[in-house]
């Protein structure tokens, strides 16, 4: 079986995934060892359980829908360079990203990349809209008992009415954006990795 030693991480990865993710030398490193503690397997990928010991995600209503977007589709393992790109989109705007060169493709914590994100955990049939139903299911993953279905479905409703501006009954990702534009996203949706 293979040792930890033969799964470190060479150098031109380091710097490859540096550029992808605007992570620095130390953050990949330090990512690369609690990525290694999760891998209980010891086969240098995490599986939908690794991510279910975290305590943080265990207990968010969420986290199912978090632990799935660590996986494309139709898989059950992530390596460590698709963890580091899931995990880019939370690393903070840094000053000298923004105004980049547009002929660069944007970052992956671009406040674009973060919506799609945010996106994607609701909708959940992956049709590029999000229904009443995924909004509905959505929502009662995040307040559970809390809300009596008659008070969810008028939230849902509301919601729906206000997002949808071609009136499809749904919510486009242009329609997603265009109700969060006012919401400071890059600090919601940004976790302080220590460098």
């Amino acid at each position: 079986m293979g040792s930890r030693a033969s799964t470190l991480l060479r150098e031109e990865e380091i710097e490859e995934m540096k550029k992808e993710t605007g992570f620095s030398h130390s953050q990949i490193t330090r990512l690369y060892s609690r990525f290694t503690s999760l891998d209980k397997g010891e086969n240098g990928t995490l599986s939908r359980e690794d991510f279910q010991r975290i305590p943080e995600l265990a207990i968010n209503p969420l986290g199912d829908r978090i632990i799935n977007a660590f996986f494309p589709e139709g898989e059950d393992q992530v390596n460590f360079r698709g963890f580091m790109r899931t995990l880019a989109h939370f690393r903070p705007i840094e000053d000298n990203e923004k105004n980049k060169d547009p002929t660069v493709s944007e970052p992956l914590n671009s406040r674009t990349n973060k919506l799609l994100f945010a996106f994607r955990l609701y909708d959940l049939d992956r049709d590029d809209k999000i229904s009443r139903d995924e909004l509905l299911q959505v929502l009662r993953m995040m307040v559970g008992v809390n809300i009596s279905d008659e008070q969810l479905g008028s939230i849902a409703d509301r919601t729906i009415q206000e997002a949808d501006q071609n009136g499809d009954n749904s919510i486009s990702f242009n329609e997603f954006i265009k109700v969060l534009e006012k919401v400071d996203v890059e600090q919601k949706m940004s976790i302080r990795f220590l460098h």
